[in-house]
């Protein structure tokens, strides 16, 4: 344990800060888990409601940097394809 009161400081914010990721990642994976259901089961109003979404998801992970905007690009580029293969 840390004697330093800057170093418990540090502790109690690092420990509330992944919680806060942990949540986050959470609602992000749920949201692309609904848009890939409703293209699994078909569902084109569905998917597009999920599919704005996902992609807002990813966009903020992005600008959390808990995502890589690269994989974040890719990721929005898969979900585009799986949309549009529904059409």
């Amino acid at each position: 344990m840390a004697n330093i009161k800057s170093a418990k400081k540090r502790i109690l914010v690092n420990a509330s800060k992944a919680a806060q990721n942990k949540a986050f990642k959470t609602a992000y994976k749920t949201s692309v888990k609904k848009f890939e259901a409703a293209v699994a089961a078909g569902d084109k109003e569905a998917a597009k409601t999920a599919y704005v979404a996902a992609v807002t998801m990813t966009d903020k992970a992005v600008a959390k940097n808990i995502l890589h905007k690269n994989k974040a690009a890719r990721k929005k580029s898969q979900f585009t394809i799986a949309l549009n293969k529904l059409a």
